[in-house]
């Protein structure tokens, strides 16, 4: 039964990332919210009205009606303790729950009888009650399913998409009992126009959630794939793509780098639940090995088609995993620059979104400042279709490519700018 306490929930936050900070602020609308997180300089950042991830704009966190903090005991006072923490991949790919871990560990020593603990971060079936609910047992000395509730609500954030919002979207949920996935249900659904779906169970929420990334991934492989296929055959991959599209019900999937910190991530989880159930994952394993090696593919394409111009002096025109965006998580551009480096070209890169610290910190990458006063590339790479680059003229293109330069573009942002013979073009 819950308690008398949930029937007006205090909401704690954990975690003011991409995912964590949209919900803290939507939440804030309807119940008290604490947001909370270890980073005291993002915490900062948002006193200020400045989010770096460009999830929440100024005018919106002036009006949001959080508090936020970086001590945990002030956070004894909520009831319902929402974890949004990531959930990356170490380096052998298995999974890495070290930020999970600490949440649970921090939340359970603040921990009161009747509290619920929801979990949005991407996790495999069996992480939020076999894994997390033991490590609140440890560091609150209560019981799991009877002091206190587990939940889980899978998050669906898709950074800069303005279209499938946290207020637009359905949201999963799922708790320990039928009471708590009420709960949940009442909770999510003050936030979002797209309704509540209650899942069976917990562990059917969790596997919904890491399938659909996966399924993605295994989409994008075989558009990769196909790439490759006919790179070999001389036939551009976008003018087949615009035919087969007009099939309709052919899916619409292009090539290119797969990166971020859910589509090139959460596959491995899969893989990881799979093999604990004794089975072999080899589909989800070979859209994996596909993906992350298109950057070394890509670059040995653009490498080939230089071949009389070694070492080449080579622009790459985006850094971040995905367009319009600062999120350089996973960046596979970061992959293809450093597999032209190793070549011996010589690489510069340009980002209209990315943190030229971050960029630095994260890839040894020192980001070029103004494009404008850019020019005599060898190559010029169009990586990410930032909409700074899609508005790239014949006129620009020109003056940034030297005389018989190449003109390589990835996204399929060129293809109705026609630069003359005077020029070299490579296209997946």
């Amino acid at each position: 039964m819950i308690s008398n306490s949930l029937k007006d929930p205090k909401i704690a936050v954990i975690g003011l990332g991409y995912v964590g900070l949209p919900l803290a602020v939507r939440l804030a609308k309807h119940f008290p919210v604490l947001g909370f997180d270890v980073n005291t300089q993002r915490l900062d950042e948002l006193r200020n009205r400045q989010d770096r991830t460009g999830e929440c704009d100024t005018e919106t966190l002036e009006n949001a009606q959080y508090q936020l903090s970086s001590d945990m005991a002030e956070l004894k006072d909520c009831n319902v303790y929402i974890v949004t923490v990531p959930t990356p991949v170490q380096q052998n790919n298995a999974p890495d729950l070290a930020a999970v871990l600490a949440a649970s560990a921090g939340i359970g020593t603040v921990l009161t009888k009747g509290d619920v603990i929801v979990y949005e971060s991407t996790v495999y079936p069996g992480v939020t009650e076999d894994i997390c609910g033991p490590a609140l047992e440890q560091a609150s000395g209560l019981i799991c399913g009877q002091d206190f509730f587990l939940g889980y609500s899978p998050e669906r954030i898709n950074p800069g998409d303005r279209k499938h919002t946290l207020d637009r979207i359905t949201k999963v949920v799922a708790g320990q009992t039928p009471e708590i996935t009420d709960l949940l249900g009442s909770i999510y659904g003050s936030i979002t126009s797209g309704g509540v779906f209650k899942a069976t169970n917990i562990k059917t929420a969790e596997a919904a959630k890491v399938i659909e990334n996966a399924q993605r991934d295994i989409n994008i492989a075989f558009i990769n794939e196909v790439a490759m296929i006919f790179n070999k055959m001389g036939i551009q991959t976008h003018d087949v793509l615009e035919a087969a599209g007009t099939k309709w019900n052919f899916l619409d999937f292009k090539p290119g780098l797969v990166g971020g910190h859910c589509i090139g991530v959460d596959p491995f989880y899969l893989a990881h639940a799979a093999r604990q159930a004794g089975h072999d994952p080899e589909i989800i394993l070979a859209g994996r090995r596909i993906n992350d090696g298109f950057a070394n593919f890509v670059a040995t394409q653009i490498h080939d088609a230089l071949a009389n111009q070694e070492p080449a002096r080579i622009l790459v025109l985006g850094l971040t995993f995905k367009e319009n965006v600062p999120d350089l998580r996973n960046s596979k551009v970061a992959d293809l620059v450093s597999a032209l480096r190793q070549k011996g070209h010589t690489v510069e890169v340009h980002d209209a979104f990315a943190d030229k610290d971050e960029a630095r910190s994260e890839y040894a990458i020192d980001l070029l400042t103004d494009l404008e006063t850019c020019g005599d590339f060898d190559c010029v790479i169009g990586a990410v279709a930032h909409e700074q680059y899609l508005s790239l003229d014949v006129d620009r293109l020109s003056a940034l490519l030297k005389p018989k330069g190449l003109l390589a573009d990835l996204k399929g942002m060129w293809r109705n700018v026609h630069l003359g013979a005077d020029y070299t073009r490579w296209e997946l």
